[in-house]
């Protein structure tokens, strides 16, 4: 296992770190962008990472957010866990509110359509991503919100 993996892992319990969140965002997009998305924090880590790309729910322009996802059964499971914080992330109601979606995923665009997962399925896809970052279980423990499931698929 990669070692760095491990000290993401660590650093990713830690309470204090959704505090750093929007500085590790911003270098993470920063360094997707001058790799064209080959590259990111997570990937280093050995982590799997895409870019969403969601039109904003009021504005409509278009929002490209990094996130920790498991590649799955020819497409992609991302978390709304927002680093354990109380409100869900604005990615999470922008997706909720939009008829499609965009991926980029080791520096491939891919259309995607998007699902909930709900109930049981939501229960074992939920021990998939657990599986690939534990920390989502502590996330869990530390807010009252169920953290949603989201199923990408490509169109």
């Amino acid at each position: 296992m990669n070692p760095l993996r491990l000290v993401a892992v660590h650093l990713g319990a830690q309470p204090w770190l959704p505090r750093y969140a929007r500085v590790i965002v911003g270098v993470d997009r920063a360094i997707q962008k001058l790799t064209r998305g080959r590259f990111t924090l997570l990937t280093a880590t050995g982590l799997p990472e895409l870019m969403l790309t969601v039109a904003g729910r009021k504005t409509g322009v278009p929002r490209t957010t990094p996130l920790l996802c498991m590649p799955h059964g020819g497409g992609w499971l991302v978390a709304g866990s927002n680093w354990g914080n109380p409100a869900p992330p604005a990615w999470v109601l922008n997706l909720c509110a939009a008829d499609e979606a965009s991926v980029r995923f080791s520096g491939i665009d891919t259309a995607v359509s998007v699902r909930t997962a709900e109930g049981s399925e939501r229960d074992a896809l939920w021990a998939v991503l657990v599986a690939t970052w534990p920390n989502y279980d502590l996330y869990a423990e530390r807010i009252e919100r169920q953290i949603p499931v989201f199923v990408l698929m490509p169109k």
